[in-house]
Protein backbone atom coordinates (compact mmCIF):
# COMPACT_ATOMS: atom_id res chain seq x y z
CA UNK A 1 0.00 0.00 0.00
CA UNK A 2 1.64 3.24 -1.16
CA UNK A 3 -0.50 5.86 -2.92
CA UNK A 4 -3.68 7.24 -1.34
CA UNK A 5 -6.13 9.69 -2.94
CA UNK A 6 -8.25 11.86 -0.63
CA UNK A 7 -11.27 13.74 -1.96
CA UNK A 8 -13.33 16.50 -0.38
CA UNK A 9 -16.62 17.15 -2.16
CA UNK A 10 -17.28 20.71 -1.03
CA UNK A 11 -20.22 22.97 -1.75
CA UNK A 12 -18.09 25.05 -4.15
CA UNK A 13 -14.97 23.01 -4.93
CA UNK A 14 -14.06 19.35 -5.11
CA UNK A 15 -10.53 19.09 -3.74
CA UNK A 16 -8.09 16.20 -4.19
CA UNK A 17 -4.87 15.41 -2.32
CA UNK A 18 -2.48 12.63 -3.39
CA UNK A 19 -0.41 11.04 -0.64
CA UNK A 20 2.70 8.84 -0.72
CA UNK A 21 2.50 6.64 2.39
CA UNK A 22 5.93 5.11 1.87
CA UNK A 23 7.77 8.45 1.92
CA UNK A 24 5.22 10.17 4.16
CA UNK A 25 4.62 13.15 1.90
CA UNK A 26 2.01 15.04 -0.10
CA UNK A 27 2.55 14.45 -3.81
CA UNK A 28 0.13 17.06 -5.10
CA UNK A 29 -3.28 18.68 -4.82
CA UNK A 30 -5.92 20.06 -7.15
CA UNK A 31 -9.44 21.39 -7.19
CA UNK A 32 -12.35 21.86 -9.58
CA UNK A 33 -15.87 23.22 -9.24
CA UNK A 34 -18.25 20.77 -7.58
CA UNK A 35 -20.84 19.67 -10.12
CA UNK A 36 -23.66 18.93 -7.70
CA UNK A 37 -26.29 20.11 -10.22
CA UNK A 38 -25.36 17.37 -12.71
CA UNK A 39 -23.17 14.48 -11.56
CA UNK A 40 -20.78 15.11 -8.69
CA UNK A 41 -18.26 12.80 -10.35
CA UNK A 42 -17.83 15.28 -13.22
CA UNK A 43 -16.14 17.73 -10.86
CA UNK A 44 -14.12 14.87 -9.40
CA UNK A 45 -12.93 13.88 -12.89
CA UNK A 46 -11.97 17.48 -13.67
CA UNK A 47 -9.96 17.76 -10.45
CA UNK A 48 -8.30 14.40 -11.11
CA UNK A 49 -7.30 15.49 -14.62
CA UNK A 50 -5.62 18.59 -13.14
CA UNK A 51 -3.85 16.47 -10.52
CA UNK A 52 -2.59 13.99 -13.11
CA UNK A 53 -1.32 16.85 -15.27
CA UNK A 54 0.94 17.79 -12.33
CA UNK A 55 2.06 14.44 -10.91
CA UNK A 56 1.07 11.87 -13.52
CA UNK A 57 -1.32 8.94 -13.28
CA UNK A 58 -0.87 6.82 -10.16
CA UNK A 59 -2.24 3.47 -9.06
CA UNK A 60 -4.11 4.45 -5.90
CA UNK A 61 -4.55 1.58 -3.49
CA UNK A 62 -7.11 3.48 -1.42
CA UNK A 63 -9.54 6.31 -2.11
CA UNK A 64 -10.99 8.23 0.83
CA UNK A 65 -13.60 10.97 0.82
CA UNK A 66 -15.47 13.56 2.83
CA UNK A 67 -18.33 15.80 1.75
CA UNK A 68 -20.06 19.04 2.59
CA UNK A 69 -21.73 19.30 -0.83
CA UNK A 70 -25.25 20.67 -1.08
CA UNK A 71 -25.01 22.33 2.30
CA UNK A 72 -23.56 19.41 4.26
CA UNK A 73 -25.47 17.65 7.03
CA UNK A 74 -28.15 20.08 8.28
CA UNK A 75 -29.27 19.32 11.81
CA UNK A 76 -31.51 20.68 14.56
CA UNK A 77 -30.93 19.97 18.25
CA UNK A 78 -33.79 19.96 20.75
CA UNK A 79 -33.22 19.75 24.50
CA UNK A 80 -34.69 20.76 27.84
CA UNK A 81 -32.54 23.38 29.60
CA UNK A 82 -30.55 25.75 27.32
CA UNK A 83 -27.22 25.54 29.16
CA UNK A 84 -27.50 21.83 29.99
CA UNK A 85 -29.27 19.23 27.83
CA UNK A 86 -29.67 21.61 24.88
CA UNK A 87 -25.99 22.50 25.13
CA UNK A 88 -25.07 18.81 25.32
CA UNK A 89 -27.16 18.05 22.23
CA UNK A 90 -25.52 20.96 20.41
CA UNK A 91 -22.03 19.66 21.25
CA UNK A 92 -22.94 16.14 20.09
CA UNK A 93 -24.30 17.38 16.75
CA UNK A 94 -21.37 19.73 16.11
CA UNK A 95 -18.77 17.10 17.02
CA UNK A 96 -20.34 14.68 14.54
CA UNK A 97 -19.71 17.11 11.69
CA UNK A 98 -23.25 18.41 11.33
CA UNK A 99 -24.19 21.92 10.31
CA UNK A 100 -26.33 22.91 13.26
CA UNK A 101 -28.97 25.25 11.86
CA UNK A 102 -31.04 25.69 15.03
CA UNK A 103 -31.22 24.72 18.71
CA UNK A 104 -34.43 24.67 20.77
CA UNK A 105 -35.08 24.28 24.49
CA UNK A 106 -38.06 23.43 26.71
CA UNK A 107 -41.40 22.42 25.18
CA UNK A 108 -41.61 23.33 21.50
CA UNK A 109 -44.12 26.04 20.58
CA UNK A 110 -46.29 25.99 17.45
CA UNK A 111 -44.12 28.73 15.97
CA UNK A 112 -40.97 26.70 16.59
CA UNK A 113 -42.56 23.65 14.97
CA UNK A 114 -43.32 25.75 11.90
CA UNK A 115 -39.71 26.92 11.87
CA UNK A 116 -38.43 23.33 12.03
CA UNK A 117 -40.71 22.31 9.19
CA UNK A 118 -39.62 25.29 7.07
CA UNK A 119 -35.93 24.56 7.69
CA UNK A 120 -36.42 20.94 6.60
CA UNK A 121 -33.35 19.49 8.38
CA UNK A 122 -31.60 16.29 7.39
CA UNK A 123 -32.17 15.04 10.93
CA UNK A 124 -33.06 16.07 14.48
CA UNK A 125 -31.25 15.24 17.71
CA UNK A 126 -33.93 15.04 20.40
CA UNK A 127 -32.75 15.12 24.02
CA UNK A 128 -34.11 16.20 27.38
CA UNK A 129 -34.00 15.11 31.01
CA UNK A 130 -31.25 13.30 32.86
CA UNK A 131 -31.78 9.54 33.29
CA UNK A 132 -34.65 9.19 35.75
CA UNK A 133 -35.35 12.93 35.64
CA UNK A 134 -37.88 15.01 33.69
CA UNK A 135 -39.90 12.86 31.28
CA UNK A 136 -42.74 15.15 30.26
CA UNK A 137 -40.91 17.60 28.00
CA UNK A 138 -39.20 15.06 25.73
CA UNK A 139 -42.47 13.12 25.41
CA UNK A 140 -44.40 16.29 24.54
CA UNK A 141 -41.78 17.30 22.01
CA UNK A 142 -41.88 13.86 20.40
CA UNK A 143 -45.67 14.15 20.04
CA UNK A 144 -45.32 17.57 18.42
CA UNK A 145 -42.49 16.59 16.07
CA UNK A 146 -44.49 13.54 14.98
CA UNK A 147 -47.12 15.90 13.51
CA UNK A 148 -44.67 17.72 11.21
CA UNK A 149 -45.33 16.93 7.55
CA UNK A 150 -41.64 16.64 6.63
CA UNK A 151 -40.00 13.31 7.30
CA UNK A 152 -36.41 13.02 8.54
CA UNK A 153 -34.51 10.74 10.92
CA UNK A 154 -34.61 11.55 14.64
CA UNK A 155 -31.84 10.55 17.04
CA UNK A 156 -33.35 10.07 20.51
CA UNK A 157 -30.67 10.87 23.10
CA UNK A 158 -32.56 11.81 26.25
CA UNK A 159 -33.91 10.31 29.47
CA UNK A 160 -33.46 6.55 29.09
CA UNK A 161 -36.61 5.85 31.11
CA UNK A 162 -38.82 7.07 28.25
CA UNK A 163 -36.47 6.70 25.26
CA UNK A 164 -38.34 3.74 23.78
CA UNK A 165 -41.69 5.45 24.31
CA UNK A 166 -40.37 8.59 22.60
CA UNK A 167 -39.10 6.53 19.66
CA UNK A 168 -42.44 4.73 19.32
CA UNK A 169 -44.35 8.02 19.18
CA UNK A 170 -42.10 9.23 16.37
CA UNK A 171 -42.23 5.92 14.51
CA UNK A 172 -46.02 6.00 14.65
CA UNK A 173 -45.74 9.38 12.93
CA UNK A 174 -43.63 7.90 10.14
CA UNK A 175 -40.18 9.01 11.36
CA UNK A 176 -37.10 6.81 11.33
CA UNK A 177 -35.62 6.81 14.84
CA UNK A 178 -32.38 5.73 16.47
CA UNK A 179 -32.06 5.47 20.26
CA UNK A 180 -28.69 6.30 21.78
CA UNK A 181 -27.34 6.87 25.25
CA UNK A 182 -28.45 10.06 26.96
CA UNK A 183 -26.22 13.04 26.06
CA UNK A 184 -26.51 14.04 29.73
CA UNK A 185 -27.21 10.96 31.89
CA UNK A 186 -26.44 12.83 35.13
CA UNK A 187 -26.64 16.49 36.00
CA UNK A 188 -23.67 18.26 34.42
CA UNK A 189 -22.19 15.03 32.98
CA UNK A 190 -21.56 15.06 29.23
CA UNK A 191 -21.90 11.83 27.21
CA UNK A 192 -21.92 12.55 23.47
CA UNK A 193 -20.02 9.68 21.84
CA UNK A 194 -23.04 7.41 21.39
CA UNK A 195 -25.12 10.16 19.75
CA UNK A 196 -22.13 11.24 17.67
CA UNK A 197 -21.73 7.70 16.28
CA UNK A 198 -25.44 7.46 15.46
CA UNK A 199 -25.37 10.78 13.58
CA UNK A 200 -22.39 9.63 11.53
CA UNK A 201 -24.07 6.31 10.67
CA UNK A 202 -27.25 8.08 9.60
CA UNK A 203 -25.19 10.39 7.40
CA UNK A 204 -23.69 7.37 5.70
CA UNK A 205 -26.96 5.46 5.29
CA UNK A 206 -29.38 8.25 4.44
CA UNK A 207 -27.64 11.47 3.50
CA UNK A 208 -25.14 10.11 0.97
CA UNK A 209 -28.00 9.21 -1.38
CA UNK A 210 -29.89 12.46 -0.72
CA UNK A 211 -26.81 14.54 -1.64
CA UNK A 212 -26.18 12.67 -4.90
CA UNK A 213 -23.05 10.94 -3.60
CA UNK A 214 -24.06 7.33 -4.19
CA UNK A 215 -21.82 6.84 -7.24
CA UNK A 216 -18.92 8.58 -5.52
CA UNK A 217 -19.39 6.43 -2.43
CA UNK A 218 -19.14 3.27 -4.53
CA UNK A 219 -15.66 4.35 -5.70
CA UNK A 220 -14.28 4.87 -2.22
CA UNK A 221 -12.41 2.41 -0.02
CA UNK A 222 -14.13 3.65 3.14
CA UNK A 223 -17.43 5.35 3.91
CA UNK A 224 -17.77 9.04 3.01
CA UNK A 225 -17.89 11.21 6.14
CA UNK A 226 -18.95 14.83 6.71
CA UNK A 227 -16.04 17.18 5.92
CA UNK A 228 -16.17 18.87 9.37
CA UNK A 229 -15.82 15.45 11.00
CA UNK A 230 -12.69 14.79 8.93
CA UNK A 231 -11.23 18.15 10.04
CA UNK A 232 -12.24 17.31 13.62
CA UNK A 233 -10.31 14.02 13.32
CA UNK A 234 -7.29 15.89 11.96
CA UNK A 235 -7.36 18.26 14.92
CA UNK A 236 -7.56 15.33 17.31
CA UNK A 237 -4.47 13.87 15.62
CA UNK A 238 -2.70 17.24 15.83
CA UNK A 239 -3.35 17.40 19.57
CA UNK A 240 -0.56 14.82 19.86
CA UNK A 241 1.78 17.82 19.55
CA UNK A 242 0.03 20.04 22.11
CA UNK A 243 -3.15 21.98 22.78
CA UNK A 244 -4.59 23.76 19.79
CA UNK A 245 -7.41 25.72 18.25
CA UNK A 246 -8.32 25.82 14.56
CA UNK A 247 -10.58 28.15 12.60
CA UNK A 248 -12.01 27.17 9.21
CA UNK A 249 -13.46 30.20 7.40
CA UNK A 250 -15.86 29.34 4.61
CA UNK A 251 -18.29 31.08 2.32
CA UNK A 252 -21.35 30.09 4.36
CA UNK A 253 -20.07 29.10 7.80
CA UNK A 254 -17.07 29.41 10.09
CA UNK A 255 -16.06 26.38 12.15
CA UNK A 256 -13.90 26.51 15.27
CA UNK A 257 -12.17 23.52 16.82
CA UNK A 258 -10.36 23.32 20.14
CA UNK A 259 -8.34 20.46 21.58
CA UNK A 260 -7.80 21.37 25.21
CA UNK A 261 -9.32 20.52 28.57
CA UNK A 262 -9.77 24.26 29.14
CA UNK A 263 -9.98 23.91 32.91
CA UNK A 264 -9.67 26.97 35.16
CA UNK A 265 -6.06 28.10 35.35
CA UNK A 266 -6.10 29.51 38.89
CA UNK A 267 -7.31 28.44 42.31
CA UNK A 268 -9.45 31.56 42.52
CA UNK A 269 -11.50 30.55 39.46
CA UNK A 270 -14.60 28.36 39.81
CA UNK A 271 -16.28 26.48 36.95
CA UNK A 272 -19.86 27.38 36.12
CA UNK A 273 -22.24 25.35 34.01
CA UNK A 274 -21.47 22.41 31.75
CA UNK A 275 -17.84 21.22 31.54
CA UNK A 276 -17.03 21.03 27.85
CA UNK A 277 -15.14 18.12 26.24
CA UNK A 278 -11.43 18.15 25.42
CA UNK A 279 -12.29 17.91 21.71
CA UNK A 280 -14.87 20.54 20.79
CA UNK A 281 -16.27 21.95 17.56
CA UNK A 282 -18.61 24.87 17.13
CA UNK A 283 -20.15 26.07 13.89
CA UNK A 284 -21.37 29.58 13.15
CA UNK A 285 -23.90 29.45 10.34
CA UNK A 286 -24.25 33.22 10.16
CA UNK A 287 -20.54 33.91 9.60
CA UNK A 288 -19.18 33.45 6.09
CA UNK A 289 -17.47 35.57 3.45
CA UNK A 290 -19.97 34.94 0.65
CA UNK A 291 -23.29 33.19 1.32
CA UNK A 292 -23.50 34.57 4.88
CA UNK A 293 -21.94 37.96 4.17
CA UNK A 294 -25.10 39.93 4.94
CA UNK A 295 -25.47 38.47 8.44
CA UNK A 296 -21.71 38.80 9.02
CA UNK A 297 -21.80 42.52 8.19
CA UNK A 298 -24.85 42.98 10.41
CA UNK A 299 -22.99 41.34 13.29
CA UNK A 300 -19.61 43.03 12.82
CA UNK A 301 -20.82 46.37 11.49
CA UNK A 302 -19.98 47.86 8.10
CA UNK A 303 -18.10 50.73 9.76
CA UNK A 304 -15.76 48.32 11.56
CA UNK A 305 -15.05 46.36 8.39
CA UNK A 306 -14.44 49.62 6.53
CA UNK A 307 -12.02 50.82 9.20
CA UNK A 308 -10.03 47.58 9.12
CA UNK A 309 -9.90 47.49 5.31
CA UNK A 310 -9.18 51.19 4.82
CA UNK A 311 -12.33 51.70 2.78
CA UNK A 312 -15.76 53.23 3.42
CA UNK A 313 -18.96 51.64 4.68
CA UNK A 314 -20.47 52.28 1.23
CA UNK A 315 -17.57 50.35 -0.34
CA UNK A 316 -18.26 47.43 2.00
CA UNK A 317 -21.97 47.39 1.17
CA UNK A 318 -21.26 47.69 -2.57
CA UNK A 319 -18.88 44.73 -2.31
CA UNK A 320 -21.54 42.74 -0.46
CA UNK A 321 -24.10 43.52 -3.17
CA UNK A 322 -21.69 42.36 -5.89
CA UNK A 323 -20.94 39.11 -4.05
CA UNK A 324 -24.64 38.45 -3.44
CA UNK A 325 -25.15 38.42 -7.20
CA UNK A 326 -22.11 36.21 -7.81
CA UNK A 327 -21.00 34.19 -4.78
CA UNK A 328 -18.04 32.82 -6.77
CA UNK A 329 -16.61 36.32 -7.19
CA UNK A 330 -12.85 36.38 -6.50
CA UNK A 331 -11.20 39.65 -5.49
CA UNK A 332 -8.11 40.69 -7.41
CA UNK A 333 -4.78 41.12 -5.66
CA UNK A 334 -4.01 44.60 -4.43
CA UNK A 335 -7.57 45.91 -4.73
CA UNK A 336 -9.95 47.42 -2.20
CA UNK A 337 -12.18 44.37 -2.69
CA UNK A 338 -9.35 42.12 -1.49
CA UNK A 339 -8.83 44.25 1.60
CA UNK A 340 -12.56 44.04 2.35
CA UNK A 341 -12.49 40.25 1.93
CA UNK A 342 -9.53 40.04 4.32
CA UNK A 343 -11.40 42.18 6.85
CA UNK A 344 -14.51 39.99 6.46
CA UNK A 345 -12.44 36.84 7.05
CA UNK A 346 -10.84 38.49 10.09
CA UNK A 347 -14.25 39.27 11.52
CA UNK A 348 -15.35 35.66 10.97
CA UNK A 349 -12.30 34.57 12.97
CA UNK A 350 -12.81 37.13 15.73
CA UNK A 351 -16.53 36.62 16.27
CA UNK A 352 -16.46 32.83 15.96
CA UNK A 353 -13.62 32.55 18.48
CA UNK A 354 -15.44 34.93 20.82
CA UNK A 355 -18.39 32.53 20.74
CA UNK A 356 -16.29 29.37 21.04
CA UNK A 357 -13.97 30.32 23.89
CA UNK A 358 -14.97 30.40 27.53
CA UNK A 359 -15.72 33.53 29.53
CA UNK A 360 -14.80 34.81 32.92
CA UNK A 361 -16.98 36.93 35.17
CA UNK A 362 -16.46 38.35 38.62
CA UNK A 363 -19.19 38.11 41.24
CA UNK A 364 -19.18 39.37 44.80
CA UNK A 365 -20.40 37.17 47.65
CA UNK A 366 -20.40 37.49 51.42
CA UNK A 367 -17.09 35.58 51.30
CA UNK A 368 -15.57 38.12 48.94
CA UNK A 369 -14.77 38.21 45.22
CA UNK A 370 -15.29 35.03 43.17
CA UNK A 371 -14.33 34.55 39.53
CA UNK A 372 -16.62 32.24 37.52
CA UNK A 373 -15.55 30.50 34.32
CA UNK A 374 -18.09 29.35 31.75
CA UNK A 375 -16.73 27.21 28.92
CA UNK A 376 -13.10 26.50 28.09
CA UNK A 377 -10.04 28.53 29.03
CA UNK A 378 -7.99 28.64 25.80
CA UNK A 379 -5.49 31.30 26.92
CA UNK A 380 -2.53 28.89 27.03
CA UNK A 381 -3.28 27.19 23.71
CA UNK A 382 -0.01 26.16 22.03
CA UNK A 383 -1.04 26.21 18.34
CA UNK A 384 -3.60 28.14 16.29
CA UNK A 385 -4.38 26.71 12.84
CA UNK A 386 -5.99 28.69 10.06
CA UNK A 387 -7.74 27.04 7.13
CA UNK A 388 -10.49 27.64 4.59
CA UNK A 389 -10.14 29.37 1.24
CA UNK A 390 -10.46 32.89 2.65
CA UNK A 391 -7.45 32.31 4.88
CA UNK A 392 -5.31 30.05 2.71
CA UNK A 393 -5.62 32.19 -0.43
CA UNK A 394 -5.20 35.52 1.33
CA UNK A 395 -2.07 37.64 1.00
CA UNK A 396 -2.16 38.18 4.78
CA UNK A 397 -3.33 34.92 6.42
CA UNK A 398 -1.48 35.44 9.71
CA UNK A 399 -3.04 38.89 10.11
CA UNK A 400 -6.48 37.36 9.61
CA UNK A 401 -5.78 34.68 12.21
CA UNK A 402 -4.52 37.16 14.81
CA UNK A 403 -8.15 38.18 15.21
CA UNK A 404 -8.58 34.96 17.21
CA UNK A 405 -6.15 36.08 19.91
CA UNK A 406 -6.88 37.52 23.33
CA UNK A 407 -7.42 41.27 23.13
CA UNK A 408 -8.20 43.91 25.70
CA UNK A 409 -11.39 44.79 23.82
CA UNK A 410 -12.72 41.34 24.75
CA UNK A 411 -10.99 41.09 28.14
CA UNK A 412 -13.51 38.66 29.59
CA UNK A 413 -13.16 36.10 26.77
CA UNK A 414 -10.56 33.35 27.35
CA UNK A 415 -9.04 33.30 23.88
CA UNK A 416 -5.51 32.12 22.99
CA UNK A 417 -2.86 34.59 24.15
CA UNK A 418 0.32 33.74 22.27
CA UNK A 419 0.00 30.53 20.22
CA UNK A 420 2.13 29.67 17.23
CA UNK A 421 -0.01 30.51 14.19
CA UNK A 422 0.09 27.84 11.46
CA UNK A 423 -1.64 28.25 8.10
CA UNK A 424 -2.92 25.15 6.31
CA UNK A 425 -1.39 26.39 3.05
CA UNK A 426 -1.72 23.03 1.33
CA UNK A 427 -5.36 22.67 2.44
CA UNK A 428 -4.57 19.22 3.80
CA UNK A 429 -6.45 19.07 7.11
CA UNK A 430 -9.43 17.21 5.64
CA UNK A 431 -7.15 14.71 3.91
CA UNK A 432 -5.15 14.15 7.11
CA UNK A 433 -8.38 13.60 9.04
CA UNK A 434 -9.41 10.94 6.53
CA UNK A 435 -5.97 9.32 6.55
CA UNK A 436 -5.84 9.28 10.36
CA UNK A 437 -8.66 6.72 10.43
CA UNK A 438 -6.83 4.48 7.94
CA UNK A 439 -3.21 4.91 9.05
CA UNK A 440 -2.80 7.11 12.11
CA UNK A 441 0.99 6.72 12.20
CA UNK A 442 1.43 7.95 8.62
CA UNK A 443 -1.02 10.81 9.16
CA UNK A 444 1.01 12.01 12.16
CA UNK A 445 4.28 11.72 10.23
CA UNK A 446 2.93 13.80 7.34
CA UNK A 447 1.35 16.35 9.67
CA UNK A 448 4.64 16.74 11.52
CA UNK A 449 6.52 17.29 8.27
CA UNK A 450 3.99 19.59 6.58
CA UNK A 451 3.49 21.85 9.61
CA UNK A 452 7.07 21.66 10.93
CA UNK A 453 5.96 20.41 14.34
Amino acid sequence: MRYILCADFGSTYTKLVAIDLQDHKILGASRAYTTVETNILDGYANALAKLEADIGSLDYCKRLAASSAAGGLKMIAVGLVPNLTSAAAKLAASSAGAKLIATYSFELSDTELQEISAQNPDMILLSGGIDGGNKDVILKNAEKIAKIENRFPVVVAGNKVVAEQVAQILQNGGFETVITENVMPKFGELNIESAKSAIRELFIRRIIDAKGLTDASAMMSMEIVPTPLAVFNACEALSEFGTLAAVDVGGATTDVYSMSDGLPAGLAVVEKGLREPFAKRSIEGDLGVRYSMESLINEAGADRIAAVSGTSADDVLDHAAKCAIDTSYVSLRGTAAERIDNALAGECVRISMNRHAGRIETVYTHNGEVRLQTGKDLTKTKYLFGTGGSVINSDAPEAIMRNALYFHEDFDILKPESPRIIIDKGNILTAMGLLSKLDAKSALAIIKKEFSL
